[in-house]
């Protein structure tokens, strides 16, 4: 599921397919749950207009408007926002990707069932594509002034998180530290990779109750979120199974993951403890039971 890094690596390579083009065209696919705003009335409100900026909060994009309207664009698990033109396996249909050849792997391809949201700009320049396997991505159009249920609910972003916030959050939480970092309530756009990475380099084990961080770890488990988090975004974000960059290309960051889906592994760091998993509030959860308590 993409997470900050993966939504800010696509943030800014969206850009320049958006800003400052006026947009001739929104194809969609029938309507269904990735709507929130039908697909009649984004073709109405968003055909003619030009996008003035694009700003993201925690998961979250904002695409910006010259009528003052904006469009929240969300990946949800597979939701993949790229430019006509580029190729990648990650774009295919597992069908497709398991039967061309290497060679016809990468031919771009074009829009497919799975393509719900599709813009084209009267310059006749590339498309920006909005595709999601399952669904679970969100589109919605609001309008001048108006906010939406989804951001509002939101804690602040995890790139400003610091340890006078998850230490006042954490006095009231029972639960394990894991699911604290995990409630976008508390701290919007850490998802379960990123949480296992930061509780990883803070030697926190995600099973902790989060009441009992002293302030000192909070501190610590605030640097190693946004550490990671900015490490990831300059990697170009986690192509682990979906995610892939507007431009095609993959994100580099799951090279360099310490312990997340590293289950049975050597721990790098200690080199004997061995990489353990264990399922915290519904989420699978990576840890080193020597090295992280």
């Amino acid at each position: 599921m993409p997470e900050l890094p993966e939504v800010e690596v696509t943030r800014r390579q969206v850009v320049p397919l958006l800003v400052g083009r006026r947009i001739a065209a929104v194809h969609t696919t029938r309507p269904s749950y990735f709507f929130v705003t039908p697909p009649a009335t984004l073709k109405r409100r968003l055909t003619g207009r030009v996008t003035t900026a694009v700003a993201r909060h925690g998961k979250y994009l904002l695409a910006a408007l010259d009528d003052g309207a904006r469009v929240l664009l969300h990946l949800g698990m597979t939701g993949q926002l790229y430019g006509s033109g580029v190729s990648s396996v990650r774009l295919l249909s597992s069908t497709a990707g398991a039967t061309l050849s290497p060679e016809e792997q990468e031919s771009a391809p074009g829009p497919d069932r799975h393509t719900h949201l599709r813009l084209a700009f009267d310059d006749g320049g590339r498309d920006l594509l909005f595709r999601d396997t399952r669904k679970f991505g969100k589109v919605a159009w609001l309008a001048p002034g108006a906010s939406d249920p989804r951001l509002d609910k939101l804690g602040p972003d995890a790139l400003g998180v610091d340890g006078a916030l998850l230490w006042t959050a954490s006095r009231r939480r029972t639960a394990p530290v894991k699911t604290l970092l995990l409630d976008q309530g508390v701290l919007a756009g850490v998802g379960n990779i990123y949480a296992d990475e930061a509780l990883f380099g803070a030697h926190v084990r995600p099973t902790r109750s989060a009441r009992r961080l002293t302030r000192a770890e909070c501190d610590l488990v605030a640097v190693e979120i946004r550490r990671v988090l900015l490490r990831s975004i300059e990697t170009g974000g986690s192509s682990i199974s979906d995610y892939v960059r507007p431009d095609g290309s993959d994100g580099g960051y799951q090279d360099e993951r310490q312990a997340y889906a590293r289950t049975g592994e050597r721990c790098l760091r200690c080199a004997e403890g061995v990489i353990a998993r264990r399922v915290i509030g519904g989420r699978s959860s990576h840890y080193c039971p020597r090295c992280q308590h």
